[in-house]
């Protein structure tokens, strides 16, 4: 079998230098040295792993020894607008503190920052026997995995989390250590953060201060991190490597290709279709007051990021050549299978069984989309509450996954959560879906016919929305402590609504776990496993929101105009493209490229020659905003933010010429704060002067 293996190595596709997204404990590091010159040593490693954060759904990072972090201002933007209202909307008009007692603290934002990984594949495959059924090996494993994860949490004190690599190949117990006093320190104007708005999304060149600063807190005062990220203020030049660490969300490149097909021709055509839904609606309510426009304003950017996002994925799915050279590896790899009569008999069947489970899935798709809590914030919180009495009767191995005794901590911490959630969004939201439903399954489907019982989406959504006090953290508390009796005694018009979702989502949720799920579990495990006998782990693992880190060196690329594109923006270029639409007076595409009063006021103060944006060759995907980009040093050059349009189809197969990543210049952020934001004592914190 080595003898094929080691051929194989030259049949199938080689992986690319600069390509992946790296595990902190299986760093390419003499690749790296070969191709750069750098040495990377467990030292280096171990800072940036200590000095960068997790944020929800983002990056962050440490970058003074007083507990400053610098994240995007879209990863920050849910908490400046929590501390925003119409009378101070820090959004809008930024914000800096002056000093420490001014700095804001943030309701319910919890920062996450790795300790230590450990891998327990052979502790969670133990518990499956021989023969398993698809099914019950998914469920064993996850057992396991919450019963590790409440031991480790136990012993510990810290957050713990399971983590499936490789489709199943490995698994993981990350540990991480919470932060829950976090505040706000400055950031500027969202109409610079976001310079261009949704039609310079995903482009280059692009000129977006995409930044915002907060401070951890620890009992009272800054947090003294173990390791942070010294600006460096000369920035970074053409051809220099940089590296980037972060935590990307998700990737699908080692799904095989029937997944993928599924992906191109249904999955992402119907998230498109429904995104485009969700946006109609979402502005149609922005537009009614001021107000609303504000409550709207993040959720529409996350809807318009969404699908330009999944835009670009079907671009590159569609995209000549791709999937035949997924195809093309997959026959090499089942070829290798075939000459090993141990391997193809583990093995030899795994590409059609999880081709037969796509076709469930596209069975099961609309079911299992109409039926669950979907963005709807207080609908989920419904559903758990719902669930929590009845699933803690249970012995802990036959509850569902989330209410597992290793699981429930964290449940119940998402359910408790102080961080706000706006009535008026969710109520837009679950009358999209609910008129989704109707249209998709039809009034007679029984699910529609409990839902809406003769009612239009509108009404029932407006009845369940308004009427319930789940937007109340204590309220919530409250049912939750009361144990099934208060559950069943509420008249809250949400429960009542969720008890009527609930037996429908139970029971889809059942058929996917058991049809889908559990055979992508299992057989991309067992694919994964063959991967192991050809590459060993000189292949990366998909992205799963968990620490990775990708290199490479700032480089142009040929964009979708066949222009090379310039490795920098500068202020410069801001200025001439507000110029070149109008200025404000022209407010062109809903005031895309307007700018701030202060902005124009100020310009004759910045030197417009200063580095603004850069492209450079990290593999990134969601998940890496706000993650920060260092050179070989260690020291802090920029900010990523953003990736382009043309490398979108990354998220399933990569390709070197067009995989660029977008970061916002350190260099942009000192200016900024010096010149515009009136903040020399934040520049003299992250110059550690």
């Amino acid at each position: 079998m080595r003898l094929v293996a080691l051929a194989l190595l030259f049949v199938l596709p080689t992986l690319h230098a600069d390509e992946g997204m790296w595990t902190f404990d299986n760093i390419p590091i003499r690749q790296i040295k070969a191709k750069y010159g750098v040495d990377l040593d467990a030292i280096w490693l171990r800072k940036l792993q200590l000095a960068t954060l997790r944020f929800p759904g983002g990056t962050g990072a440490f970058v003074s020894a007083e507990g400053l972090v610098v994240t995007n201002h879209h990863i920050g933007r849910g908490g400046i607008a929590q501390l925003s209202s119409t009378r101070l909307d820090f959004v809008k008009d930024g914000f800096t503190a002056a000093n420490r007692d001014q700095e804001l603290k943030v309701p319910g934002l919890e920062l996450m920052m790795l300790v230590s990984t450990e891998d327990v594949t052979l502790q969670v495959n133990g518990t499956v026997a021989k023969g398993m059924a698809d099914k019950d090996a998914l469920m064993a494993r996850r057992n396991a995995l919450a019963e590790i994860r409440k031991v480790e949490e136990a012993k510990s004190g810290l957050t713990c989390e399971p983590v499936t690599l490789y489709q199943g190949g490995e698994y993981w117990l990350y540990r991480y250590k919470k932060f829950n006093d976090v505040r706000l320190v400055a950031a500027p104007e969202v109409q610079v953060a976001s310079f261009g708005g949704d039609p310079d999304n995903y482009t280059y060149p692009r000129h977006n201060l995409d930044f915002s600063l907060f401070r951890v807190y620890e009992n009272g005062q800054p947090y003294r991190p173990q390791a942070f990220l010294r600006f460096q203020p000369k920035g970074v030049a053409m051809g220099e490597l940089t590296f980037i660490s972060g935590h990307p969300g998700t990737t699908f490149r080692q799904q095989t290709h029937a997944q993928m097909v599924y992906a191109r021709d249904i999955g992402i055509p119907f998230q498109l279709q429904s995104l485009a839904r969700q946006k109609e609606v979402l502005l149609t309510f922005a537009a009614t007051t001021p107000e609303a426009h504000r409550l709207a304003a993040e959720t529409i950017y996350g809807v318009e990021n969404g699908f330009k996002r999944l835009s670009g994925q079907l671009l590159g799915l569609a995209k000549a050549g791709n999937l035949r050279r997924v195809e093309e590896a997959e026959s090499a790899l089942k070829a290798a299978v075939a000459k090993d009569s141990e391997l193809q008999s583990r093995v030899g069947e795994s590409w059609g069984n999880v081709a037969r489970a796509v076709e469930r899935q596209k069975a099961l798709l609309k079911e299992s989309t109409y039926t669950g809590s979907g963005r709807v914030a207080l609908l989920g919180h419904a559903l758990t509450l719902v669930r929590l009495a009845e699933e803690e009767s249970k012995p802990s191995s036959q509850r569902l996954t989330e209410f597992s005794e290793g699981n429930l901590k964290a449940t119940r911490a998402r359910l408790l959560s102080s961080r706000p959630v706006q009535k008026p969004i969710d109520a837009t939201l679950l009358t999209v879906a609910l008129q989704e439903a109707l249209e998709q399954l039809g009034p007679g489907h029984p699910f529609v016919r409990a839902i809406l019982g003769g009612q239009s989406p509108e009404a029932v959504s407006k009845a369940a929305v308004e009427g319930t006090k789940l937007d109340d953290p204590s309220y919530r508390k409250q049912l939750a402590e009361g144990g099934k009796a208060a559950l069943e005694a509420s008249t809250d018009s949400l429960i009542l609504f969720a008890r009527k979702l609930e037996p429908f989502n139970r029971a889809i949720r059942k058929q996917m776990e058991d049809e889908v799920i559990s055979v992508f579990s299992e057989h991309g495990g067992r694919i994964a496993e063959a991967r192991f006998q050809v590459f060993g782990k000189a292949h990366y693992p998909d992205a799963t929101f968990t620490l990775r880190l990708g290199y490479g060196p700032v480089a142009t690329y040929a964009n979708g105009s066949g222009t090379l594109a310039q490795p920098f923006t500068t202020f410069m270029g801001m200025y001439d493209r507000h110029l070149g639409w109008g200025g404000n007076a022209a407010a062109a595409e809903d005031g895309a490229w307007t700018l701030p009063q202060r902005w124009l006021d100020r310009q004759g103060k910045l030197d417009l020659a200063t580095p603004f944006n850069f492209i450079y060759a990290c593999d990134t995907v969601g998940g890496n905003s706000g993650s920060p980009v260092v050179n070989a040093r260690g020291e802090f050059v920029g900010i990523n933010f953003d990736s382009v349009y043309e490398g979108q189809g990354g998220y399933y197969v990569y390709d070197a010429d067009t995989k660029r990543a977008v970061a916002t210049d350190a260099r942009a952020i000192l200016e900024t704060l010096r010149k515009i934001m009136d903040a020399d004592q934040l520049v003299a914190e992250l110059l550690g002067k």
